[in-house]
């Protein structure tokens, strides 16, 4: 849906104007052609979106974004197989957070084109573009590539494995995610101690509380701040090192929640948990003390308390106190519509039936 070699180009850039400008050209040529979206936006289309996201060590709102485009279109994301995906595309890109460069660094080496072709075996490369050629044809006719060390080939990647990865498990039914590109690899297997915050206000007031009882190999779990609980999910999945940690030189930590964060955060985070803990998922149910197990290698997410003990939990929950204005207008509206983060924190009435394609 964009044209080729605008990804990277700097903001400052003459060439964004210049891209900007064959845009508006392009856009009159597609009226006459009777090129449309639905001829681009196909399950095989978003599978390659979703591989590009994975090889560049891309953020974790892509999958939020994609997915909600998908379901407008009604084509169901399959998360298992994005996950599968991973595991057999490298990180080629050395960008931060999972590298060392920066965007205009990628686009001083040839931009997405570069990443392209090193993934092209991997790629559906007779997917239509807005070009009104296949991948594979825009792909073929861009300017041949030069020496440089931003885009790393296949045979020596930044990271074997894609940078995001899919966990389940009970604490986690409907999924959660992990950027383990920008993670610890010391911590992608860890058990620790939950040290619980309910809210974003309390994890504001306590997390630098030097009385706060925490130490390093805890495990910190932010709950109501996904879609409905915060509300609008925002990205405060990267929860700050507790104060008095990180003056003993504590630089990450396991940290869960059911919000979001941002592209370019690094640590061992796992985010999107669904259901969310507003909504009653199992995140909602975690107290201060509980063992969980985050083991990202083998995809699990778990909290180690009995089937007992959790009904029990579960028969005392009560949902948080409603958000303030909640009753009526867009609030209402939001609340009332909004559906979780792996159907894309989308309104429900705005995604088409779905048709029975799924992603590949």
């Amino acid at each position: 849906m964009m044209l080729p070699g605008g990804a990277a180009i700097p903001a400052v850039s003459a060439d964004r104007l210049r891209h900007s400008e064959y845009a508006g050209t392009r856009a009159v040529a597609i009226a006459a052609e009777g090129l449309t979206p639905d001829k681009i936006l196909t399950p095989e289309a978003f599978a390659n979106a979703f591989r590009m996201l994975l090889a560049i060590g891309g953020s974790t709102n892509g999958l939020v974004h994609m997915t909600a485009v998908a379901r407008r279109c009604g084509i169901k994301v399959d998360m298992e197989a994005i996950d599968r995906m991973g595991q057999e595309t490298p990180v080629l890109v050395d960008l931060k957070p999972s590298g060392q460069h920066y965007m205009e660094d990628l686009e001083n080496a040839g931009g997405v084109v570069t990443i392209m072709r090193e993934l092209k075996s991997l790629l559906n490369l007779d997917c239509m573009t807005v070009t009104g050629r296949t991948l594979g044809e825009n792909i073929d006719d861009a300017s041949p590539s030069w020496p440089q060390k931003v885009v790393r080939p296949m045979s020596d990647p930044i990271f074997k494995s894609g940078g995001i990865a899919v966990l389940r498990g009970n604490l986690a039914p409907g999924g959660a995610i992990i950027k383990h590109s920008a993670a610890s690899e010391e911590l992608m297997t860890h058990t620790g101690r939950a040290v619980v915050f309910t809210s974003l206000e309390d994890l504001a007031n306590r997390i630098d509380d030097p009385d706060l009882d925490v130490k390093a190999d805890d495990v910190l779990v932010l709950q109501n701040s996904g879609p409905k609980g915060a509300p609008g999910m925002p990205e405060s999945g990267y929860i700050p090192i507790p104060k008095k940690l990180a003056t003993q030189g504590v630089k990450d930590m396991v940290r869960i929640s059911d919000a979001r964060m941002s592209g370019t955060a690094f640590g061992s985070i796992v985010l999107h948990i669904t259901p969310e803990s507003a909504s009653g998922g199992p995140l909602a149910l975690v107290q201060d003390g509980d063992q969980i197990m985050l083991d990202a290698p083998a995809r699990k997410l778990e909290l180690l308390v009995d089937d007992e003990e959790l009904a029990r939990r579960r028969a005392a929950w009560t949902p948080p106190p409603a958000h303030e204005g909640a009753e009526r207008g867009y609030l209402k509206l939001y609340l009332d519509t909004v559906n979780q983060a792996d159907e894309g924190v989308d309104f429900d009435f705005l995604a088409k039936a779905p048709d029975g394609r799924v992603t590949p």
